[in-house]
């Protein structure tokens, strides 16, 4: 009885180390065969968007590329109508012509009101000669008169003529006074049609820069992902025309339990496999990890459950290594990210780099 009970305990070690054993593998399995210091997670390819936009309401008149068109930088994709802008552009050259004759015509009224003074000038300077003269010829005459040399008569007509000329003066250096006043509302008239200029030019330079902006051009190299306008809609300011893949931007996201993500270091190697093309390996490394943990998103699945708090992490993909596949890279794709939690770690075989040749 008691070798049967041995027995019997002898068999249920033996299933205990076989069930043991048993999970061990296939957590081995789940995990890829990973050695210590490498995590994974699983997320999907996405890459920087730019939604291409008219700055200026108007009326779509081509759209030049079409969906999964490649473009440069810069390049021409579409074109909003210009009727009306151009239209306005001939009115305030107009309007800046008119202001720099009106510059003209108020620096020439300064030269004349400048004239003028002068002129006024040249007058005040000839009435204080006769004022003088009228004073001596007043002395000489007052001293006729007190030897009875002269008459009385002349004595009165040389003392208004002495008054004559000092009013005289005062009317000359008036005129000077008015031509002056003449110069300065002449060189303000002058300030006045500069300034003008200064807005008409403003003016020009705005509806260039929207007659410019009706020009869309490509702001990055990327794909076209998808038309949301076509020609003939009329787009209002800041109406989307059509939606831009940066493919020289292209990363992972994907997501890791709070156990693991404060582990991971910017810079950090990524190994990516994605679920379209499971032969390829592609390297890549971290470029952000998120500092505030978040619930776990649906579109991810995670090796546990009770993981409900994960950190989103990117890895980024190297531009060049992108620029040599461009044709194959697309965006959506889900895949599983390696990352290294120990930068002394070993990528194990089946991580290895593979790429496409």
């Amino acid at each position: 009885m008691n070798a049967r009970k041995y027995f019997c305990l002898i068999i249920i070690v033996v299933v205990l180390i076989s069930a043991l054993t048993a999970i061990f593998l296939w957590q081995r399995r789940q995990d890829g065969g990973l050695p210590p210091g490498i995590a994974s997670g699983n997320g999907r390819i996405e890459a920087t968007e730019i939604n291409l936009a008219a700055r200026v309401p108007g009326r779509l008149a081509e759209v030049l590329v079409g969906e999964g068109d490649f473009v440069k930088e810069g390049q021409v994709l579409a074109r909003i109508q210009t009727d009306i802008l151009e239209a306005q552009l001939l009115e305030a050259q107009a309007k800046l012509r008119q202001a720099k004759n009106a510059i003209i015509t108020a620096q020439a009224q300064v030269t004349a009101r400048e004239s003028e003074k002068l002129a006024a000038e040249a007058v005040v300077l000839q009435r204080e000669s006769e004022e003088q003269a009228a004073q001596q010829r007043l002395v000489r005459t007052e001293s006729l008169a007190t030897k009875n040399a002269v008459s009385e008569q002349n004595l009165d007509d040389d003392r208004a003529r002495a008054k004559s000329a000092e009013a005289a003066i005062k009317a000359a250096k008036a005129q000077v006074a008015a031509a002056g006043g003449a110069v300065a509302a002449a060189s303000a008239q002058v300030q006045d049609a500069e300034a003008m200029v200064e807005a008409v030019q403003a003016t020009v330079g705005r509806v260039q820069a929207e007659l410019d902006d009706c020009t869309l051009k490509a702001p990055r190299a990327g794909r076209v992902q998808y038309l949301i306008t076509q020609p003939g809609e009329v787009l209002g300011a800041g109406g989307k025309v059509l939606n831009l893949v940066d493919l020289g931007d292209v990363y992972l996201t994907f997501f890791l339990p709070e156990t693991v993500a404060g582990r991971v270091a910017l810079g950090s190697e990524v190994r990516l496999i994605l679920d379209a093309a499971p032969q390829y390996v592609i390297p890549a490394r971290v470029s952000y990890v998120a500092s505030v943990a978040q619930f776990t998103p649906k579109t991810v699945e995670t090796a546990s459950e009770r993981q409900k708090l994960m950190f989103r992490v990117k890895a980024q993909i190297d531009r060049g290594l992108l620029r040599e596949h461009l044709e194959r890279v697309k965006t959506g794709l889900p895949g599983v990210a390696w990352v290294k939690l120990e930068a002394q770690a070993e990528w194990p075989s089946h991580l290895v780099v593979k790429l496409p040749k």
